[in-house]
């Protein structure tokens, strides 16, 4: 094979580090394992975040998600720990990271986990008329 799943998450410098942006990535296949079952797990992640001076490369990224396919967790403890080790590697202005978990047993779990840091303020929505 010629990839393989990784739990390095690779970052580039921000090309704008002056400016309050959101970059907003959308993963739509994330999946892991039920820890009391052992059946697959199916998610879509929306990672959004505001970068500081770096910011997280895709395919790293992709590998990073695909390491979680084998692992049993539950849905709160994966989606905080995705958002640690995002957080740990591009030390945002601000992340947050929704995990919108496909149906179990007639239930749907969407998990919201956020990072802000410390004495960022996030700027005033700009209202058009």
């Amino acid at each position: 094979m010629p990839s393989q799943p990784s739990r390095e998450l690779e970052t580039f410098p921000n090309p704008q580090p002056a400016r309050d942006y959101t970059i907003r990535i959308r993963v739509p296949e994330f999946t892991c394992l039920c820890p009391k079952t052992g059946q697959p797990d199916f998610a879509e992640l929306l990672i959004e975040y505001v970068p500081d001076q770096l910011c997280v490369e895709l395919k790293a990224l992709k590998m990073y998600v695909w390491s979680f396919r084998d692992q049993g967790a539950f849905h709160e403890a994966i989606t905080n720990q995705i958002l640690a080790d995002l957080v740990a590697a591009t030390q945002p202005r601000f992340m947050r990271l929704s995990a919108d978990f496909n149906v179990r047993g007639g239930i749907y779990t969407t998990v919201v986990a956020e990072h802000h840091a410390e004495g960022w303020q996030a700027p005033t929505p700009v209202t058009l008329p």
